[in-house]
């Protein structure tokens, strides 16, 4: 079985099941494709997270494809060209891209088939075309102004003709397609399978790939302050990268264990949620006024936590086990009250005092700092609450409050794989022209500020929203699942788990169901503000529902009936061997397959 944000990944990974592949072969695969058919929500220098599960070794493992900052990365560089915080695009946001090695090495440790037969369905796209989604184009034309006047190397890609492309039109990448039959062909004369794999590894990390970063970072373009600079990443950031393993951070929950990517990223934030959930009381109904509230208001809490607690940057390991803990996470539980919380409370795990970043909980880009070390912080709207659709949020300058994409694969054989992939969106920096593709801007989540967990320190990795999801029960993997949605991808997540392992809806029933989030914190993106009260809900909801909630005190923010989430799933069952998935019907764009 396959899920994917995109019926042709979801295709191309169901083809390489059927050829004999195994789950990890299918992913890579997929995944590959995701960087053609979604360049919008992610590209070959972004970024990848995933959790997977052997047949042989059911423990969840955790693949961290988060690239770090670079060397010259430093707060002093960004102060220096006049900076106070890292731009939300452009070259100097860029972190070392991560997606491709990740890919490699699940394809090394895990796979079973080659480079060349993995990526022949991406050359083959990238060579021949596909068609793109309407959404491609949008963007493109949202950033016209920038691709025309500065980064001009974007608009030779995605301005044939001098227009964006239109939905349903056939696009070709032909710099890409000439970079991939470079890396496969460097991996044809190895001698193993891992040999080859390792070898593509090399062409990209120290080769020809490498160098072109390296060359074309040294360029100046604008970004998306207005400062016109060059980049600060070099070849030598990309040989001082690898893809890395380790272990998942797991929670026990309605029978089932929750294993989720470490404190880089924002998974440990929806264990928190779940623990608030359990101490509040039997599993809120989020069909009802009383179970939106109660999940708002812990996602309200956890979020606060992670702009204190979650990054990879302090000298000190991140405290996930006093997080997590039941006692602690009772006392969060307690702060829920009947009336929506108009502020950002991180709590004090272990009798610690939290600290966030000077800039963070301000409702506007620019303000005063929300007293420092304070365990709560107010702010007053300054201006109205903006649409939220889940969906890329793009500037003409390439600002993007984020989205991605998502693939889960389960085969016969039991092996499993969540997969986020994300960043190095066409939007994000100007295109490499020798390599087709633009460098990320996950820099943007790290602050100038120094001594936060998620602080801009070269070598450290930026806290990234991005984070697929892998279920157990009695020890065997038996769900994964995931959604795009930057800041919402973990409540979008936990109402789907809700409904499905507390209350027994199917899979599909949990994905189509309403959907609602909060933007009452600190968000990860440019401009980064926090938005009081605010709650995101589709519209699907009854209205004695709404009116409920806006009683109580939320900024009731409504959508329309299907817009919120992409979630995708794929299932197990270890007695029967039975599989089942699931897609998202927002968009008609998702897709799930299985044979």
């Amino acid at each position: 079985m396959v899920s994917s944000t995109h019926w042709i990944a979801s295709q191309t990974a169901m083809a390489m099941l059927e050829q004999g592949g195994n789950a990890f072969d299918a992913a890579v695969a997929g995944g590959f494709v995701l960087h053609l058919v979604e360049p919008h929500l992610n590209g070959p220098g972004g970024d990848l997270p995933a959790i997977i599960a052997t047949a042989a070794d059911p423990t969840p493992r955790v693949l961290c494809g988060q690239g770090a900052a670079p060397a010259a990365a430093t707060a002093e560089h960004f102060r220096g060209l006049g900076m106070d915080r890292v731009p939300g695009a452009g070259p100097l946001a860029a972190a070392v891209p991560g997606a491709v090695d990740a890919w490699l090495l699940l394809l090394r440790d895990h796979g079973s088939m080659s480079p060349a037969q993995v990526l022949a369905p991406a050359q083959h796209y990238a060579r021949h075309g596909h068609p793109l989604v309407a959404r491609v184009g949008t963007t493109v034309a949202a950033v016209q102004e920038i691709f025309e006047s500065d980064w001009t190397t974007s608009a030779d890609v995605w301005l044939p003709g001098g227009r964006p492309p239109r939905a349903g039109e056939l696009f070709r990448n032909l710099a890409w397609a000439d970079t991939l039959d470079r890396l496969v062909a460097a991996g044809e004369g190895a001698g193993t399978r891992e040999a080859r794999v390792e070898a593509v590894r090399t062409a990209w990390s120290q080769g020809f790939v490498a160098d072109a970063v390296d060359h074309f970072a040294r360029r100046a373009f604008r970004h998306s302050d207005g400062r016109v600079a060059p980049g600060v990443i070099t070849g030598q950031d990309l040989a001082a990268f690898s893809a890395t393993w380790e272990p998942a951070v797991v929670r026990e929950w309605q029978g089932h264990s929750i294993a989720k990517a470490g404190p880089w990223g924002q998974g440990p934030a929806l264990l928190q949620v779940l623990g608030i959930l359990d101490a509040l009381g039997d599993p809120p109904d989020p069909d009802t006024a009383e179970g939106v509230h109660a999940l708002a208001e812990a996602w309200k809490l956890a979020m606060a936590d992670r702009e204190a607690w979650f990054g990879d940057s302090g000298d000190e390991p991140v405290p996930v086990d006093d997080l997590l803990d039941p006692a602690y996470l009772g006392e969060r539980a307690a702060l829920v009250g009947r009336g929506a919380d108009r502020t950002v409370r991180p709590g004090s795990p272990g009798g610690r005092a939290p600290r966030m970043a000077e800039f963070a909980g301000l409702t506007e880009a620019v303000g005063v700092a929300p007293g420092v070390g304070e365990p709560t912080v107010t702010r007053e709207r300054e201006q109205a609450p903006r649409e939220d659709r889940g969906e890329p949020d793009v500037g003409p300058d390439g600002v993007t409050r984020g989205d991605t994409c998502h693939l889960d694969v389960v085969d016969r054989w039991g092996n499993i794989v969540s997969a986020t992939p994300s960043g190095g969106w066409l939007q994000s920096s100007p295109v490499i022209p020798e390599l087709g593709f633009p460098l990320g801007s996950r820099l943007q989540m790290m602050w100038l500020e120094q001594g936060l967990p998620s602080s801009l320190r070269p070598g450290r990795r930026p806290r990234t929203t991005l984070t697929p999801t892998l279920v157990l029960c009695d020890g065997q993997p038996v769900l994964a699942c995931g959604s795009p949605g930057g800041d919402q991808q973990d409540q979008w997540q936990s109402l789907f788990l809700l409904r499905h392992l507390a209350h027994g809806a199917s899979l599909q029933e949990a994905i189509d169901a309403p959907a609602f989030h909060t933007t009452s914190f600190p968000g990860s993106f440019e401009p980064r503000i926090t938005e009081p009260g605010v709650l995101v809900i589709e519209d699907r909801y009854p209205e004695t529902v709404r009116s409920a909630l806006a009683d109580w005190g939320h900024e009731v923010l409504e959508q329309g009936p299907w817009t919120l989430g992409r979630m995708c799933a794929v299932a197990r069952d270890p007695e029967s061997g039975l599989l089942s998935a699931g897609a998202n019907p927002r968009g008609m764009q998702g897709y799930a397959v299985g044979r």
